[in-house]
């Protein structure tokens, strides 16, 4: 079992209060995040950000691996996650993610491109992990 972490802190109300987020490996260390930069546009990141390039990242190994038990290579797979946070229930949820996809793949027809990107689209750990709706535009180039 591989185990991995990230954490943050948080300080004062929802509105005032100031967060900070980091991961184990350290790649971020103590980034800020508060209601301004998750709901209002201000500089920092927030956790649907986060969310959304962790699938980006997630879904392009499992893209990868799938190629590769079909004998096939990217040279490359450049993926966006979109993450939609809305308004729901009284309160706040993650309904959508909308993948877009742009791979250059030599040797890949279309059918198998599309194939695997589907594959990779459910099978991906962290597409595992969400009950939101996925959504993808694929495009082999």
């Amino acid at each position: 079992m591989i185990k991995k972490s990230g954490s943050a802190k948080w300080s004062g109300g929802l509105k005032d209060g100031k967060g900070h987020v980091s991961t184990e490996s350290g790649v971020l260390s103590d980034q800020p995040y508060g209601f301004n930069t998750r709901f209002e546009g201000a500089k920092g990141t927030n956790p649907e950000e986060l969310i959304g390039a962790a699938h980006a990242a997630c879904f392009s190994m499992a893209f990868s691996l799938i190629l590769g038990n079909h004998d096939l290579v990217a040279d490359e797979i450049a993926t966006k996650a979109t993450v939609a946070l809305e308004e729901k229930d009284g309160g706040f949820a993650i309904t959508k993610v909308h993948l877009d996809v742009t791979a250059k793949i030599p040797g890949a027809s279309q059918e198998k491109f599309m194939e695997v990107a589907n594959a990779a689209k459910s099978g991906c750990p962290v597409s595992k992990l969400l009950t939101a709706e996925i959504t993808m535009d694929a495009k082999l180039v």
